[in-house]
């Protein structure tokens, strides 16, 4: 049993860490920014698409995956750009409309460019195995290179914004823009790198869950709402409440998912305890989330400054 649980967790927090690139990408960018960008999880399937296409030319993973990461960066400077710089002074209301429109664009775009049909990132034979983490517990090679991957990455996120001065600029414009932009900084050339960041970090976390799921057109819009969650957890532009969050979020539905049919299976038949257990693990999440919102309004660890709960 203590196998089984071990085995979940290590899911949960594979699954929390993939959250996590995206949400520490959308977060920095509602919160710095003001721009609730419903198109993220576009630039998380792009990023996905960009690493198939990739592999498949250069018939090298490793490759492949390094030349995804500059192209979603590139594609949301672009986006920024042409798309979303004339969205900062609007309201919210006309931010979620064009970002809305947005996904229509991409997914005909993807549709166009790649086809209707799904795609398949092939893994080296390195990565394709298991390893024995501990005595009788094997697990996919793949899924542990995906936790340090992300481990390490959120280790590289949180020295760039915690000990550089671009982080300080960063934080600097979650907490002031206008004091920012006072002081002589770029803001708008702070915001397309800004932008551009998150961008690579969803490019990311698409080619890393590329070779675990179908690359398929709308595969980042199921998982935009699960970001928005971490989000809400975590704090609005809050890096360490996005990490906090992400892995809570994972873990809590994959060990829901895993346990709570054994669990009502001592109370109702099978099938019923099936069907009922699906529907909580789904609803565990935002459970966790509205009792947050009723103790801490601003989430976890709202960023100085942030808006949310004033």
């Amino acid at each position: 049993m203590s196998v089984l649980i071990l085995e979940q967790f290590l899911n949960g927090l594979q699954i929390g860490l993939l959250l996590f690139l995206l949400a520490a990408g959308l977060t920095l960018v509602f919160g710095i920014m003001d721009l609730v960008n419903l198109a993220h999880g576009s630039l998380y399937m792009m990023g996905a698409y960009f690493a198939a296409v990739f592999v498949q030319w250069t018939g090298n993973f490793y490759i492949g995956a390094l030349l995804a990461l500059p192209a979603g960066l590139l594609l949301g400077v672009v986006t920024e750009y042409v798309a979303l710089r004339n969205l900062y002074s609007r309201d919210h209301l006309d931010q979620v409309l064009a970002t809305f429109g947005l996904i229509l664009f991409f997914n005909e775009l993807a549709r166009l460019v790649f086809g209707a049909g799904g795609m398949a990132i092939e893994l080296p034979a390195i990565l394709a195995g298991q390893i024995e983490i501990l005595p009788g517990l094997p697990y996919p090679t793949y899924r542990f290179a995906i936790i340090a991957m992300g481990l390490l990455c959120a280790l590289v996120l949180y020295l760039l914004v915690q000990k550089t001065r671009l982080g300080m600029l960063i934080r600097a414009g979650a907490s002031n823009r206008e004091m920012v932009g006072a002081l002589g900084i770029d803001v708008k050339l702070l915001f397309t790198l800004v932008f551009g960041l998150g961008s690579a970090l969803a490019a990311l976390a698409g080619l890393m869950a590329g070779p675990i799921a179908t690359v398929q057109i709308g595969m980042g819009d199921n998982v935009l709402i699960l970001c928005f969650v971490v989000i809400v957890i975590g704090g609005l532009g809050s890096i360490r409440g996005a990490f906090i969050a992400a892995v809570l979020v994972g873990v809590l539905e994959t060990m829901g998912r895993a346990f709570l049919p054994q669990i009502l299976g001592q109370f109702l038949n099978p099938s019923q305890a099936g069907f009922l257990a699906q529907s909580l693990s789904s609803m565990l999440v935002y459970i966790l989330m509205a009792g947050v919102l009723v103790l801490r309004p601003a989430g976890l660890f709202p960023a100085p400054g942030s808006s949310i709960g004033r």
